[in-house]
């Protein structure tokens, strides 16, 4: 096998996403905490009860609380953040998409036609146009080019069926009908943000030879070739 590479992000976003949320999260529940007694005043101010109640609790418990439930909160928020990190782990024989805490996602180098970045989102194009994968994350492509070059990888600069997206309509006739379906079950996954079942419903989609991408909530499609 040949030697792996890994590809992450660089070293100062975990330590702002690990340090930063819960800092900005106990400055919140103290700012909270500070302007709760004069929100409380307002009778036209929404939410009376829970402010009424955060301005009634004494000194120091008020300032100690506030400020540990908004590190706290912070805390989730970086969880959530570290969740979503991913890093890329490739050989000349296969490309590895990691993420914490999920099963990794591996493809074969024989299937693998083109690299490239959409964007945040890192593509794997098939060879046959389909999309073997399509991730999120913060890698940047000065440390990811160099990288899938070095192992033999084909690099392009820009999508290379771009100009082949349609915008999606519901019942549209051009659209097959099993995918017209998935795509309106998809549509209302990312009205929700429900991103899990876009995800899966993006992967069904690929079976049957529609690659989708999303622009400000909206879809887009194409056939494969």
């Amino acid at each position: 096998m040949s030697d792996r590479d890994v590809v992450t992000e660089p070293r100062w976003i975990p330590v702002l996403v690990w340090t930063g949320f819960p800092v900005i999260g106990a400055a919140a529940g103290w700012l909270l905490k500070s302007i709760a007694g004069w929100v409380a005043g307002l009778q036209w101010a929404p939410l009376q009860g829970p402010f009424k109640l955060i301005a009634s609790i004494k000194e120091p418990h008020a300032t100690i609380g506030a400020l540990a439930i908004g590190a706290l909160i912070g805390l989730v928020v970086s969880f959530l953040a570290a969740a979503e990190s991913m890093s890329v782990a490739l050989s000349g024989d296969s490309v590895e998409l990691n993420r914490k805490w999920k099963d990794p996602k591996e493809f074969h180098r024989s299937k693998i036609a083109a690299v490239f970045l959409d964007g945040k989102y890192l593509v794997l194009l098939g060879k046959n146009t389909e999309e073997l994968a399509r991730e999120k994350s913060d890698l940047e492509g000065t440390a990811l080019r160099p990288a899938f070059e070095k192992h033999g990888y084909r690099w392009l600069d820009a999508d290379p069926h771009a100009a082949e997206f349609r915008r999606w309509i519901e019942d549209d006739p051009s659209v097959p009908g099993a995918a017209n379906a998935v795509l309106k079950a998809r549509a209302k996954a990312i009205s929700k943000d429900r991103e899990d079942d876009a995800s899966e419903l993006r992967e069904e989609l690929a079976k049957i030879g529609i690659v989708v991408r999303d622009e400000k909530n909206k879809q887009y499609w194409r056939a494969v070739q």
